[in-house]
């Protein structure tokens, strides 16, 4: 058997950089925290091997939807 461990998954780290328990249920009409371009960059960094992005920017990209569709604004 071979066992690959992978990243947290980034709605995980998006509730640990906003500091919330979870994420809106209404998406992005329901605002439940903040996160700043520095977090969605070191989260970007974390998870850049998992996503199907070539680079950071397209990275952080998805991360930001991401957090836009938890509820989370990007500051």
């Amino acid at each position: 058997f071979t066992f690959v461990l992978k990243t947290p998954p980034v709605s995980d780290l998006l509730k640990k950089a906003a500091n919330i328990t979870k994420g809106s249920t209404k998406g992005k009409k329901e605002i439940v925290g903040k996160v700043s371009k520095d977090d969605i960059k070191k989260i970007a960094e974390i998870k850049l091997e998992d996503l199907n992005a070539y680079d950071i920017e397209s990275a952080m990209k998805s991360v930001e939807g991401s957090a836009l569709n938890m509820g989370i604004e990007v500051k």
